[in-house]
Formats: C-alpha cells, sequence, structure tokens
C-alpha cells in the first residue's frame, strides 16, 4: 500500500501488465494520468497527432510482439476519435487497451454541458470492446484496469476499455496495485485431437488452411512442423501470411481468393484449418469449395461451423492444438503428385500476377524482397499495389511481419507501420497509396518527432484508383475519385521526415537502399504515371451494378 494519486496508479498498474510503451495525446483530461506515465522510468510514451491513429498504432504494436498495446485519450471527441482504430483492433483480434479519462464524478450523467461531457461514453465504447470498465472510486482503479486487461488477453483477442473521472485522477489514497492472473491458453479436447489426427494421417490430398489465429498464438514453428511431417500445402489467409515462411516448398501463400486457388480444394480430400473465420475474402465470398473432412480448429467457440460446417470441430488454442497434432502424428500419406499439381497452381497464379501489374512492378517486388531484412514488418495500406502484388506476390518470411487494415479501411497504413517498427525496434516498410497517406499525413510529425523508423512508400497516382475502376466497369464514368497532386516530398520536408522523389525503377533501388541506412523515417513520392499500369482484375460482386 502507498499514497499515490490515481494517475500514478494507472501507470504502477500498466507497468505490472508488462506494459513499456503507451500511445496517446495528452488532455485536460488525462493530464495526471500522462504525467505520471512521462515521469515512469520504465514507460515509453509515443506522441500521436491524432486518437485514431494512437489505436491503430498501439494494434499494430501488439500484432508484431504479441504484448497488451495501450492507448491514452481525452474524455468525449478524443475517445470518439479513437473508435475506427479500435474497430479496426477488433476485427482482428487484437490485444488493445483503452485507457481513457471522464468528467469529474460530481457532473459525470447530469446532462449539464460540461465541457467534454459525453454521459454515454461506456455504451459508446462497448460497440467496439468486448469489456469497459468505468471507475468510480480512486481506490478502485487498478483492479479494474487489470480486470479489462486479463479479459482482452483471454481466448481470442478483444479490445477494452477503461474511463476514470479527472478527479478520481488526481486523488491521492493508498492504493495496492492489483497484480494480473497468469492468463492460461485454452486446451484443447484430447479426443477431437485424436480424431483430426487420424484423418490427416490418412489423408492423400491434405491441405493445411493458416488464419491469422496461427500469427496471433505464436504457433508459426508449429504449423510449420506439421506441414513438414505429413507433407501437405500450405494455404494462408492474408492475417496468416507468415505463419510458414512464404519462401518454403510447402507454401501456397494468400491463394484462394483467385480463381485458380478453387482447384486446390476441389480436389483436397481433407482440410486441416487453424486459427481462421474463414471471412468472406479468402473464401470467395464463402464460395469456396471445402471437403466434407473439414478440421476446424479454432479457440473462439463462435466462429466454429459459422461459415463451413465441420467434420472435427476443436475448440482450443492454436499452438496448443498444433502440439496436440505433433504428438499423433507421425507421417502422413501424401500424394505428391497432389502436391506438385499445388505448387504448379502457385506458379501460375503467380506468373498471371506479374503480367497484370507489369514489369516495373514486378521489379519492385523483387527489389524490396531483396533489400529488406526478414525480420522488418511489411505494411499495406488498402491500396492497388497491395490489392495485386503486396497481398500475394511479395514474400513474407517471418511471423508477425505481415500488417494491414483486416477490415480494409483505407488510411491506417502510417500509424499501423509506426507500431510495428516501434514493436520489433527494426525498419517497418510502408506501401501506401496517395489518398490513403492524407487521412493521416499528420503522423510523419510524429514519426519525425521520435524518430521512428518506417519507410512510406507512397504509389501517386493522384486519386483512389481502386474505385476509379469499379466505377468505370459500374458506373460508366467518375465523381470523388480524382485527388489534387499533392507534392509529399515537400509536405514531408515540411514534417521533419527526409523524403526523396521517385520517378520510375531504375530510381527505386538505391532510394530504398538509403532509406534502410537512416535511423529515422523516411517517405519516397513515387510517380505512378512513369510505370507500367496495373491491371486489376474485379472481383465479380464488383463488376456487376445488380451487387
Amino acid at each position: 500500500m502507498a499514497m499515490i494519486t490515481g494517475g500514478q496508479a494507472v501507470a504502477e498498474t500498466l507497468y505490472s501488465l508488462g506494459v513499456r510503451r503507451v500511445f496517446g495525446i495528452v488532455s485536460v483530461h488525462n493530464l495526471p494520468i500522462y504525467d505520471a506515465l512521462s515521469l515512469h522510468p520504465d514507460i515509453e510514451v509515443t506522441n500521436v497527432r491524432h486518437e485514431q491513429a494512437a489505436a491503430h498504432a498501439a494494434d499494430a504494436y501488439s500484432r508484431v510482439t504479441g504484448k497488451l498495446g495501450v492507448i491514452l485519450t481525452s474524455t468525449g471527441p478524443g475517445a470518439l476519435n479513437a473508435v475506427p482504430g479500435i474497430y479496426e483492433a477488433a476485427f482482428v483480434s487484437s490485444q488493445l487497451l483503452m485507457i481513457t479519462g471522464q468528467i469529474e464524478s460530481r457532473f459525470r450523467g447530469k446532462g449539464k454541458g460540461f465541457l467534454h461531457e459525453y454521459e454515454k461514453q461506456p455504451e459508446m465504447l462497448r460497440t467496439v470492446c468486448r469489456s469497459v470498465a468505468s471507475v468510480r472510486y480512486t481506490e478502485d482503479i487498478s483492479r479494474d484496469i487489470v480486470a479489462v486487461a486479463d479479459d482482452i488477453r483471454r481466448g481470442r483477442p478483444q479490445p477494452g476499455a477503461v474511463e476514470i473521472p479527472i478527479d478520481l485522477q488526481y486523488r491521492k489514497v493508498d492504493i495496492e496495485i492489483t497484480r494480473p492472473q497468469q492468463v492460461t491458453r485454452l486446451v484443447p479436447d484430447g479426443s477431437l485431437l485424436d480424431q483430426a489426427a487420424d484423418l490427416l494421417q490418412k489423408a492423400e490430398r491434405p491441405v493445411i488452411w493458416a488464419g491469422g489465429g496461427v500469427n496471433i498464438s505464436g504457433a508459426s514453428d508449429e504449423l510449420t512442423a506439421l506441414a513438414e511431417r505429413i507433407g501437405a500445402p500450405v494455404v494462408t489467409t492474408i492475417e496468416g501470411r507468415g505463419a510458414i515462411s512464404e519462401m518454403h516448398e510447402l507454401s501456397l501463400g494468400f491463394r484462394t481468393d483467385r480463381r485458380t486457388g478453387i482447384e486446390i480444394f476441389e480436389e483436397a480430400d481433407v482440410v486441416f484449418a487453424v486459427g481462421t473465420r474463414f471471412q468472406n475474402y479468402a473464401t470467395r465470398v464463402w464460395q469456396l469449395p471445402m471437403p466434407d473432412n473439414l478440421i476446424h480448429v479454432d479457440v473462439d467457440p463462435e466462429v466454429i461451423g459459422r461459415n463451413y460446417p465441420a467434420a472435427v470441430a476443436i475448440v482450443g488454442d492454436a499452438k496448443l492444438s498444433l502440439q496436440g497434432m505433433l504428438e499423433r502424428i507421425d507421417q502422413g500419406s501424401v500424394d505428391i503428385q497432389f502436391v506438385d499439381r499445388c505448387r504448379k497452381i502457385k506458379a501460375a497464379d503467380e506468373e498471371a500476377v506479374r503480367g497484370e501489374i507489369g514489369v516495373d512492378h514486378t521489379e519492385i517486388v523483387s527489389i524490396i524482397r531483396r533489400l529488406l531484412p526478414d525480420e522488418c514488418p511489411v505494411v499495406r495500406d488498402s491500396t492497388v499495389p497491395n490489392y495485386t502484388w503486396g497481398n500475394r506476390l511479395l514474400p513474407i518470411v517471418r511471423s508477425r511481419t505481415s500488417i494491414r487494415p483486416a477490415a480494409v479501411a483505407i488510411g491506417p497504413g502510417l500509424p499501423l507501420a509506426m507500431g510495428a517498427a516501434l514493436g520489433t525496434g527494426s525498419h517497418a516498410l510502408l506501401v501506401q497509396g496517395d489518398g490513403g497517406l492524407q487521412l493521416s499525413i499528420g503522423e510523419l510529425s510524429a514519426c519525425a518527432e521520435h524518430q521512428i523508423p518506417v519507410i512510406v512508400l507512397v504509389f501517386n497516382d493522384s486519386g483512389y484508383n481502386i474505385l476509379r475502376m469499379i466505377q468505370d466497369s459500374v458506373l460508366g464514368h467518375k465523381h470523388g475519385t480524382e485527388l489534387s497532386k499533392v507534392d509529399f516530398v515537400a509536405v514531408a520536408n515540411g514534417m521533419g521526415v527526409e523524403a526523396e522523389q521517385v520517378e520510375g525503377v531504375d530510381e527505386f533501388e538505391a532510394a530504398l537502399a538509403r532509406a534502410l541506412e537512416r535511423q529515422g523515417p523516411t517517405l519516397l513520392d513515387i510517380d505512378m504515371s512513369v510505370l507500367a499500369p496495373i491491371e486489376l482484375p474485379l472481383p465479380a460482386h464488383q463488376r456487376t451494378k445488380q451487387d
């Protein structure tokens, strides 16, 4: 027990939870917390320029580290600003904890029009958080934070939030810092693992489907070992990329949204799917065929059977489930010719992508993979280069180094890259469009302030090119998709970020090499008009007017 302020109780509780970095913005309704965090010898505060950016950065920090990502916001408008980022974290199953202020206890819920008043703030936060606590007494601050944090990390991760009135933050009382519980992994049913192992060991044409849950649970080694033991090819979702190195001979990467990927599953006799919800993008809007012998493993019982019926449904942690399979399987009975056909499908698909993106973008992909260290995260915003080569042709070599807005929002790329760089302590490469960058461009200033080693590749075509293509296909004309030309080099320089104009592939390799030599951030403004054009085959649901 010690006499400390409520703000200090927040800092000490976060420290006890293993938190060493917090993303946020200082405000009149979080001053005591911000002060305590800033003075704490073992916690770094990253000052962002917008609360949404704080949430995205903390989300990516959690994805690459497997640790709790924490944001600090003000009450009312500050808390509301963070909601889109919390929504993304919920969509991708990220460990995100929000600490936010609240007006003085004596005014809360009175509707008197106090500064930043929002009496329904907890209800609003519950729309994007699994657990929300509204602190009533300073003595409860530590207990409430730990309760929410424990829930965030239990089972399938989901965001949580704690609001603390400003008077409770200033108040000094005897507070005992609550220690977090040891979060245990969900153990799968052994008899169900037996059934799954029997199916998989006897399968002649098995396919392993790896979702984001494999990366979340840190089960890359186990997944790779299982694939090697039975000789099965591995398909990943986009969030599952890196669960097995995409340079591995059994990795098929992300294939399933293309027509060629259907052939693999039409022939498969068993699919072992782990850590996945079977989302629409990865399943061609749930039209991808699945064999009767589908084994579905996930830590969240609510997602099993939701989109595809499972012959064997296993509720359990991905790492423990894969370890259990390895204990039960000695070798597989895989038809080598089936594996060869899968490899040929992958090779043909990648060759088709190269034809669609042209020689210039193909060379850019080659340069990035050649120069970028394997441990550097690759962050991809919602932009045409990523829809084509970023999500399927640029190899991801290590688990937890592939980051994108899973809800396919436009604009989160820069703050996601900030969190990924700070989490890994390495450069983070961001593939970004000019339209998306303008939604979070203020964070270049934060990158300069903290010297965050983000390399921003801006593929600049002065517009929203994917929407241009859809409009041309569906409407025959365009509205709202043309943007004014922005001199991103001048903007970046004005915020203290090193920047270069890149006009052509010949200049790209040297510019990227220079960026990797810098300790801080770099922006490369890439003129799309001088590159070979990308031909983007639109999904059927985007080509037809009735959809």
